[in-house]
This record gives C-alpha cells, structure tokens and sequence, in this order.
C-alpha cells in the first residue's frame, strides 16, 4: 500500500493551507530557489529502531533527521511527502506549521505525528545549514556554549542491586570520564503485591531509596546522579518516594507519575525537595505550557526528536527561561538525533544536560564518518555546516532492521 496517497479530505481542504503555492511564495534564485525532491526512511536496528530521515533537494543537497523510534513513522512521513516536495527547503517554520496542519485531522497535536514532523525538521536545519554553510545551531541564533553536558544512562546486569548499580556508577565515571548519570528506580525490590496499582510500600521505597544512598555516596562530588522512574507510581507513593530521596544528592527524579495528570504533576514536585523532572511524553510548546506556567516542573525533559523538532525545543526552552526551568534533553537516539540535541543544547541558554543511551552499543558512533562524538562528558558541537555529520552508509546498512532498503544516493 501507497500511503503517500492516501486520502485526506481535511488535508485536502484546509483553509489554513500553508504550501508555497498557496501563499504566493516567489521562486528565487539559489539558495531560494531551491526544491526538495524527496524524503526517505530507513530503520536502523540499535539498542533502539531508530528511524533516519533524508531531504533530498533538487541542488543535489541532502539533509539527515532522525524520529523518535518506533513504529508507524515510515508510512506517516511516505504520507506526508507530498506536502513537502516541491517546497523550499529554507522555510523550515513554515513547513513544520504546514505539516502540523495538513496532519490535523489524523492527531497531529501529539504522538507519532510529531516524531514524523521532527525527523523532517531535523532535515530540514540539516539541510538549510548547508546550503547557506552555517551549522545548525546558527540557524537558532547563534551559541552560548562550544560543547555540552551528557548525562549517561547507566544499567547493570542485576539493575535491583544496590551495590551493582554503585559500582557501575563508579565505573562509568573513572573508566569513561563522564560527571553526570541516570539510572533507574523502576526495578523489582522483592517487595512487590500488584504491578497494577501503581503503590509502593515502605520497604519499597528503602530498597529504592539505598539504590539512590549508595550510588550517590559512591560518586560523591565527582559526579551528579538523577534516578528515573518511568511514569510507575501512583500520585502518593511518588511524594513520599521523593521525599525519602530528600537526604541524597539527587540531581533530580524523572518521571514518578503518569504525564497525562499536570494537576497530580504539580503536587508532587511541589511536595518535595528533590527535584522533579519531566517532559518527554509531553508534545510540542503547547503540551509543555501547563507543567511551567503552574511551576510543575523543576527540570524540563523534552525529546528532540519526538517534542517537534529543533525549533520547537527552542521555543520550548524560551518559555522555560522565562519560568527559570533549565532543559535536561531526553535522548535515546543515534548519533543523528543526539548531536541536533546538541546543537539545541549550544543555542539555548538555559540548557542542563543532554542524555546518552547507548554506551553499551559498540557501533553506536561508527554510524557516522566523524569520530570522538562524546569525549570526557562532553559532546562538542561542530562547526561543520547543518548538524555536522556524514552518514557512513556501509555502517547504515549493515544494521538496518529486517525488511529495511538503504537509502537512495543524492
């Protein structure tokens, strides 16, 4: 099946139709004048299936963006290419609002359409720096920092161990050199009656709570430790959760509840001491609006690939500078996704962190033709024109997920 013509009647008949044609956009000269041609996929079978996106334009220049993994995105990008080809690829706000709204009679507030929308917004800025040969983060107004804070997601063969978790914490940071890391407090403690009811009983709480004490301990001052918690519990266990925590230096708790409650989201953080984060299952400017303007939120997660894209994140981040909230980007990507973050991560003031996934997958660099990606914690923003990276596609396809096609060449 051809889901790129797929039938749309809203689509098809939206006043608010943002296309070039219809608001009377003239052809320029190059750089204006130039067209995207095509945009194409392909699944890339790492710790997660990532999915890559391509721009092509008809100046022989292409740009690469990923989407938050998972399925469906494929065929809803095959869907949405019609509304871009023929486009300028410079109009990078204009074609967002215009897929947003082309996509609004099939959920494009939130969810999969969104990842769809970012992985070509990341094209987009990749492709928008090349041909005006700016990086990407110039296209978001320039930089305040050369390199930025990554935070690694850490896990252990025996992740309930308190003890195995403190000494992959030490590990991690005499051994790979990074001062900032995460792991996770939704494990099995022994404890457990219902995994339905989202409570945890107090001998719950302490196996969690020694799971922070050692950690913490361990690291001391060289390293900041944050604990996610997977949206598991219920609105009273996160409270008292959080503040067992309280005599640890936790960097912050990430997710203790469900994202869909931002009355609930606010009476826990504003119950506690520890910092609360959040934002990575909240979609777009307008979903993240209420966590701030209700001070719901000590540190905001949004996803690049997933929150809208680059310029979305920036705007994102302007809101929560006016809140004072810093941004501590979720990421689970590969390279790709993870160095635009960082490029969001160098324009944005209030930037934190940015998070890395994958410093188990050996391969996870070898995606791309620069090397020394992450380097003593820090992730250096290029120079290089766009996000500054070459995809290797012998190293593409030979991890490409089952029934996958490399990309065409430009």
């Amino acid at each position: 099946m051809s889901y790129e013509n797929l039938r749309d009647p809203n689509a098809e008949y939206t006043m608010r139709d943002l296309s070039g044609e219809t608001m009377g956009l003239s052809r320029e000269e190059s750089p204006r004048g130039v067209e995207i041609t095509d945009v194409q996929t392909v699944i890339v079978d790492g710790n997660y299936p990532w999915t890559l996106v391509r721009v092509y334009t008809d100046a022989g220049v292409c740009g690469i963006g990923e989407s938050y993994w998972g399925g469906a995105i494929p065929e809803i990008i095959e869907r949405m290419k019609p509304f871009v080809v023929g486009e300028n690829p410079l109009d990078i706000d204009r074609l967002y609002e215009h897929l947003v709204q082309k996509m609004s009679g099939e959920g494009s507030i939130a969810g999969k359409d969104i990842a769809a929308i970012s992985g070509i917004e990341i094209a987009l800025n990749d492709v928008a720096g090349k041909l005006l040969d700016v990086p990407a983060y110039q296209l978001l107004g320039g930089k305040y920092r050369d390199d930025v804070r990554v935070y690694c997601d850490c896990h252990t063969e025996d992740e309930a161990d308190p003890d195995a978790c403190a000494d992959e914490a030490e590990r991690v940071v005499d051994e790979l050199g990074y001062d900032a890391l995460k792991f996770d407090l939704d494990v099995p403690s022994g404890y457990e009656q219902d995994r339905a009811n989202r409570y945890l009983s107090k001998p719950e709480i302490d196996h969690k709570a020694e799971i922070v004490r050692k950690v913490t301990e361990r690291v001391g001052d060289r390293a900041l430790a944050a604990f996610d918690c997977h949206w598991a519990f219920s609105a009273g266990s996160a409270r008292r959760l959080a503040q067992a925590l309280e005599p640890y230096n936790v960097w912050w708790l990430e997710d203790p509840i469900p994202p869909e409650n931002h009355d609930v989201q606010r009476n826990v953080t504003q119950g506690t001491a520890t910092p609360i984060a959040t934002g990575e299952n909240v979609y777009r400017t307008h979903g993240q609006r209420r966590l701030l303007e209700e001070q719901a939120v000590d540190i905001l997660a949004p996803d690049v690939p997933k929150v809208g894209g680059m310029r979305e994140t920036m705007k994102i981040a302007m809101l929560a500078d006016i809140y004072y909230t810093p941004l501590a980007m979720h990421n689970v990507s590969s390279p790709v996704g993870t160095m635009a973050s960082a490029h969001v991560g160098a324009a944005i003031p209030n930037a934190l962190a940015l998070e890395y996934h994958s410093y188990e997958l050996g391969w996870w660099e070898d995606l791309v033709e620069e090397d020394g990606l992450i380097e003593d914690g820090r992730m250096v923003v290029t120079e290089a024109p766009g996000l500054g990276l070459t995809l290797d596609f012998d190293a593409v396809e030979a991890h490409l997920a089952e029934g996958q096609e490399l990309f065409d060449e430009a």
